[in-house]
């Protein structure tokens, strides 16, 4: 049983503050019904399942974070765990819907097992986009699951399976802590990677904290001297500051020897300052003072007060050189700024801010990515790879600052502002130049995009600039839905005609009874059935017959041969998009191509095609065939014979092959000795086309055969 006046006492002791008699109640109510849901239920380490929602809801206090968060926590496994005798209903009921949202929330994210190591990313990335379904709910289901984890690791030494202790730790280092990250809660983060990494890695993990132990003494000195130092140069200029000395994690001294590939003796920044001071203006104030007892490390000055994280966090950072000739940071923020840089978005609920405001944007971007994942747009792997970028700070001409991941360029900066911006974009401007849509951005650049309101959208072409896997969903979902929306109203015009030819209005053919069996048998709606006429699965007359009582065809694709070809290529990645088929080297199906992006949209070359062969590459898009044989293609040939009268047998040939032939034309040569006929023929495939070249080749007479 839980000494619940004893617990109530601590919590208040964490929270620094008194809780009213209603928290105090709801509080009992919710330890009383996690002791009966939890009851014959032990840890690994032998003591009651209760201790550890107990655990949790310390940690939650300790983050100063509201009596409902609390409550979740305390709450947080009971549904999951207490086999039917408490439910969710019951929790709404006794608590309301926030508390049940929460438990809930962290219900459905408990029972994700997140495959990390070297399992393939994707499915790595479906945790990363549950845990963001589940933060676009409410943030608090993931302050809750994090603080659960926190517990679960600190006690990690009781679980004797050594490999699902690894795994509990790598799922942890590879998921948690980089939520934990972007959501600015450091104290959670700091320690969920060193308890992660003394799991995984015991002997780098001993060896790291042996080598901050041998110099502990000195290097404690030598802080404490340069606190002090600060500590009088502030209060020599009228600076009331809290100065602290801060020491790197284990964990973080590791990664950057191995990133750095260097030896403990050249981390030069095991250890920092941090000055606290009143106001924004004193912040500067106080780095004046800095640079003029220590000497500034030139390029290692940065600015997040003027521009801050994606996350929300604020602080200057300076790196001087102090009277020993050794590098130190110093970081000066105020004290709201601390609060938020330790505890990240959980500061807002400190400070009574529960809406998410424009310096946490990531969170509003989670809306944006959950609406784009659901419709399999992104990939989900591009979307976890997004999450780990660093950031490039740009600003539009009004002064508002953007944060983009590194590589942006000034398309991906266009769609991030809005996606009809994008989808006119024209162009763009950077401190007040033009600039090549390819321009990746740079910190503090200004971007200006120029828009062209009359323009019919994007360019296949822009996805090879864009960075962001959130970019390239947009446009090639503006060209699906381009296609579909020109096939809807092919098949409008198809119905305006045959209502026009019937001498009826629309609705009526619509409405009528054969129209009407025709759509339900095929299971069609309503834009589906305009689409299927408009691409020609069903034709005018199929609708005339179908109307005039006439046997019902099975409705295939009708095609022919034309230089407008749906469903035969694929380009880049996308299908069932229009092309045009070039004139000059009549490509089909076997040849080798390439795309060509030009006004008119795609146009199809054969590779070896002399007219691409001085195309700028940025033009130039992948292209394969699709396996469609029902579209049929033009292509030429020349044919050079003798004299005596070949011509008969050639198209005698062409006909029981049954290849259509177009045109032809005769010419002889110049010598006189032969004919050459110019023809145009309508063939399936390159194979058919070979076949045929083959079986002429074989004639008398015959001199040569060549595509033109």
């Amino acid at each position: 049983m839980i000494n619940t006046e004893k617990y109530i006492k601590n919590l208040e002791t964490v929270l620094k503050r008194k809780l009213s008699e209603t928290e105090k109640e709801k509080i009992k109510k919710a330890v009383k019904l996690a002791e009966y849901g939890h009851e014959g239920y032990y840890r690994k380490s032998g003591e009651p399942f209760i201790t550890h929602p107990i655990e949790v809801s310390k940690i939650l206090a300790s983050l100063k974070l509201d009596i409902t968060t609390i409550i979740s926590g305390i709450l947080h496994d009971t549904v999951e765990d207490s086999e039917g005798k408490v439910t969710l209903k019951e929790i709404e009921e006794m608590f309301g819907k926030e508390v049940a949202l929460i438990v809930d929330g962290v219900t459905k994210v408990s029972k994700i097992n997140a495959p990390v190591g070297n399992i393939e990313q994707k499915k790595k990335s479906e945790t990363i986009q549950k845990m963001l379904f589940a933060m676009a709910e409410d943030v608090r289901v993931i302050f809750v699951k994090l603080a659960d984890r926190l517990h679960n690791m600190r006690t990690i030494q009781y679980v004797e399976d050594e490999e699902k202790k690894k795994y509990k730790a790598l799922e942890t280092l590879e998921v948690y802590a980089p939520i934990a990250h972007k959501l600015g809660i450091h104290v959670i983060k700091w320690e969920l990677e060193d308890l992660s990494f003394k799991v995984l890695y015991p002997k780098e993990y001993y060896m790291i904290k042996e080598l901050v132990s041998e110099k502990k003494k000195e290097r404690e000195e030598r802080t404490n001297e340069y606190v002090n130092q600060l500590k009088l140069a502030l209060k020599e200029n009228n600076i009331n500051a809290k100065v602290e000395g801060r020491y790197k994690h284990y964990y973080s001294i590791w990664k950057k020897m191995k990133e750095k590939n260097k030896k403990f003796e050249e981390i030069y920044d095991l250890i920092g300052i941090r000055a606290i001071v009143k106001d924004v203006q004193t912040c500067y104030t106080a780095l004046g003072v800095v640079h003029h007892i220590w000497v500034p490390l030139p390029g290692r000055f940065k600015d997040y007060i003027a521009a801050p994280k994606s996350n929300g966090y604020k602080s200057i950072h300076t790196t001087v050189v102090t009277q020993y000739g050794e590098p130190l940071e110093i970081q000066i923020r105020d004290n709201q700024m601390h609060n938020e840089a330790e505890y990240g978005l959980i500061a807002h609920w400190i400070y009574k801010e529960k809406n998410v405001d424009l310096k946490q944007k990531w969170l509003l971007q989670l809306l944006d990515w959950r609406k784009e994942l659901l419709q399999g747009s992104t990939n989900l792997s591009e979307l976890k790879n997004e999450l780990q970028l660093d950031e490039v700070f740009v600003l539009t001409p009004k002064g508002e600052i953007i944060h983009m991941p590194l590589g942006s360029t000034v398309i991906d900066f266009a769609y991030a502002i809005h996606t009809e911006i994008g989808h006119h974009f024209a162009g763009a401007k950077v401190n007040g130049k033009i600039v090549p849509i390819n321009y990746k951005l740079k910190n503090g650049d200004v971007v200006e995009i120029l828009v062209n309101k009359s323009s019919k959208g994007p360019s296949l072409s822009w996805i090879k600039y864009a960075k962001s896997p959130r970019t390239k969903a947009k446009i090639r979902r503006f060209f699906r839905e381009k296609e579909k929306e020109k096939l809807i109203e092919s098949g409008k015009d198809v119905i305006r005609k045959l209502s026009k030819r019937l001498n009826i209005s629309i609705e009526k053919l619509l409405e009528h009874e054969k129209v009407n069996e025709f759509i339900k048998n095929h299971n069609l709606s309503i834009d589906e059935f305009y689409t299927r006429i408009g691409e020609g699965s069903i034709t005018f007359n199929d609708l005339l017959e179908l109307i005039e009582n006439k046997p019902e065809k099975n409705y295939k694709k009708k095609t022919k041969a034309s230089k407008k070809i749906k469903n035969a290529v694929e380009i880049d990645g996308i299908s069932n998009i229009d092309i045009h088929i070039a004139k000059c080297c009549m490509p089909v199906p076997g040849d080798e191509i390439v795309g060509v992006a030009s006004r008119r949209g795609i146009t199809i070359h054969r590779i070896n095609c002399k007219n691409i062969r001085d195309i700028d590459e940025d033009r130039l898009f992948k292209a394969k065939w699709l396996s469609d044989d029902s579209n049929e293609f033009l292509t030429n040939l020349e044919i050079e014979f003798d004299k005596n009268e070949r011509l008969a047998e050639i198209m005698n040939l062409l006909v029981s092959k049954n290849i259509n032939v177009k045109s032809f034309k005769l010419n002889e040569s110049k010598n006189w000795n032969s004919v050459f006929a110019h023809l145009t023929i309508v063939v399936k495939s390159l194979n058919e086309l070979n076949d045929i070249i083959s079986q002429l080749n074989k004639k008398s007479g015959i001199l040569r055969v060549r595509r033109r």
